[in-house]
């Protein structure tokens, strides 16, 4: 059975998720996060990759990046998965794999999901209960977008950019947006197009990205695709030049 296309392209944001295998942990110690993180840093360097977003769980990892060549995040995983599963198996006396298959990824539609997929990310620390505020966990990106730390590995999207001219106004613009809870209907079109390996958008953007590519869409569902409503979950007035 050949393997799925994966939908890649350049210069649009991708949602990425690698897991441990059999979900067991990936990192054990304090230093493991930070040999990740500066791994992390020289593959996107390397690789064209501009990172928005990350959360390094005990058992996986996320990225939101922007990659600037269609192959670009397969070399930077490729890179980082080595370094990281050459330093773990010898550093724990270990042999054989960390991560669990190829990782999953999905195209977004920057306009209407960038900010609501950085949210997701930066709060998995708080769904998986252990955090009460994402500012609370070191492991994330959230230190950098929300509370203004510096983070050698972040390059600000233009969709976040454009919550405020003024760094510290936008970083409390992208704190705002984690007063309520993440619109469930938008977590779920999180999940499922990172499980089918879909692009994340409005159903133009989506089938437009599809026919592209020369693929089927997949919704996961049977029947006729319900689209998303123009312009719904959309965190921000349309932006020009992004997505569809």
């Amino acid at each position: 059975m050949s393997r799925r296309l994966r939908v890649l392209l350049a210069d649009y944001p991708i949602h990425i998720v690698q897991r441990g295998i059999n979900r067991e942990p990936c990192f054990f110690a304090e230093e493991d996060y930070q040999c990740y993180l500066h791994w992390l840093e020289e593959a996107a360097r390397d690789c064209g990759c501009a990172i928005h977003a990350y959360a390094l769980m005990t058992n996986h990892v996320h990225m939101l990046l922007t990659p600037s060549s269609t192959g670009a995040p397969s070399r930077l995983m490729q890179s980082l998965g080595r370094r990281y599963v050459q330093y773990a198996n010898r550093h724990y006396r270990r042999s054989g794999s960390l991560w669990e298959g190829r990782y999953k990824s999905s195209v977004v539609q920057a306009e209407s999901y960038l900010l609501a997929c950085m949210r997701y990310i930066e709060l998995n620390p708080v769904r998986a209960g252990m955090a009460g505020d994402p500012g609370q966990y070191r492991w994330t990106s959230y230190r950098a977008n929300g509370l203004a730390q510096a983070d050698p590995r972040i390059v600000a999207h233009p969709i976040y950019l454009a919550l405020d001219a003024q760094p510290l106004p936008r970083c409390q613009a992208h704190r705002a947006m984690f007063r309520p809870q993440l619109d469930a209907e938008a977590a779920s079109d999180i999940r499922a197009a990172l499980r089918l390996g879909m692009p994340l958008g409005q159903k133009r953007f989506a089938e437009t990205i599809c026919a592209r590519l020369g693929i089927r869409r997949n919704t996961g569902k049977r029947g006729r695709t319900p689209g998303v409503e123009e312009g719904a979950r959309n965190p921000l007035p349309e932006q020009q030049g992004f997505g569809f």
